[in-house]
């Protein structure tokens, strides 16, 4: 649905976008991230036509972005609807108005428009706010408003724009739902660009991690979190800060939901004759799954053979001293 292909972005001398190949399939959400400033904002402006790029392929729905103008490019940015951090709603307008505008713009007639605006009301859970003011709103509200306004002309694909960061961690979760309600009973392909591990872990299928305008990985959120060569929490700066003994080897073993590893290190420890202790253990959710880390602290001269046992187990690890 959404297919880059060495994409480059500049502003004057000032690359920002560096050769980036990311491929969105029809029905995911799918999550951009990386810290402020490193051109994930941008590309999301380029997928929907906002900014042009210099080099290389983008091709949303079939079309390369680039080469579309004036009608054609304002019917195509009718199938792309997008959220922001900060809401935009127009404080002047009820909740209503301000869902409706799209479609007073796209010229629909008053009773499509009020039809279409209930169905999204009810949607987003706001009917009883229909004839209030953006002012007299929280913060989750005005972004259900605002996603609601989005999905006004039937978008194909939803582009959200740190759209949780403004919110505090409980709304941040029920936005999240809400999104995620959207992807499964509309089949609206929705795109993430986002500097939280917790929206990363809540609802994207697939991660790409940017950094200053250079794609560093990409590929299932649960295999970059198995992955300790692109840990999706030390990209964030989100990495563990427990407390890790100084003497020894401290070992880092991930394991997917599907793994027992307590039964694992415990048969290690009798086959290959080593003692160990455990330092933490974590299990984490990504939507549906449960993912594992865990932490072992092991003799120096024990090092060797116990990497090499487990690595013959195909157990994911990091030495972390």
């Amino acid at each position: 649905m959404i297919e880059i292909n060495n994409l480059t972005k500049s502003f004057g001398e000032i690359q920002v976008i560096k050769n980036v190949s990311i491929k969105i399939q029809k029905g995911e959400i799918y999550g951009i991230i990386g810290h402020s400033g490193a051109g994930k904002s941008t590309l999301l402006r380029c997928i929907n036509g906002l900014e042009a790029y210099e080099d290389g392929s983008l091709t949303v729905m079939g079309r390369e972005v680039k080469s579309l103008k004036g009608l054609e490019l304002r019917e195509f940015r009718k199938d792309l609807g997008m959220i922001f951090q900060s809401f935009n709603l127009l404080n002047r307008k009820t909740v209503f108005e301000n869902i409706a505008l799209p479609l007073e713009v796209w010229g629909y007639e008053k009773v499509r428009i009020k039809s279409r605006v209930n169905e999204l009301l009810n949607l987003v859970g706001l009917s009883e706010k229909a004839n209030v003011k953006p002012s007299s709103l929280s913060g989750g509200q005005k972004q259900r408003v605002a996603i609601a306004r989005a999905l006004a002309l039937e978008p194909k694909i939803l582009l959200c724009d740190e759209a949780t960061s403004a919110l505090d961690p409980k709304i941040t979760k029920d936005i999240l739902a809400l999104l995620s309600k959207i992807n499964k009973e509309l089949g609206i392909t929705i795109v993430i660009v986002t500097h939280q591990m917790e929206v990363v872990k809540e609802v994207c299928e697939k991660v790409a991690l940017i950094e200053d305008g250079i794609l560093k990985a990409q590929g299932k959120s649960e295999d970059l979190f198995l992955n300790p060569g692109v840990s999706l929490k030390k990209f964030l700066g989100e990495q563990d800060d427990e407390l890790l003994p100084t003497t020894g080897v401290n070992i880092k073993l991930f394991f997917p939901s599907t793994s027992s590893e307590n039964a694992l290190i415990t048969k290690m420890a009798r086959e290959i004759n080593v003692d160990f202790s455990i330092v933490w253990g974590k299990l984490e959710k990504f939507r549906e799954d449960v993912l594992g880390s865990l932490v072992i602290n092991i003799a120096q001269e024990d090092k060797e053979k116990v990497i090499k046992y487990l690595q013959d187990k195909n157990v994911i690890l990091e030495v972390i001293n």
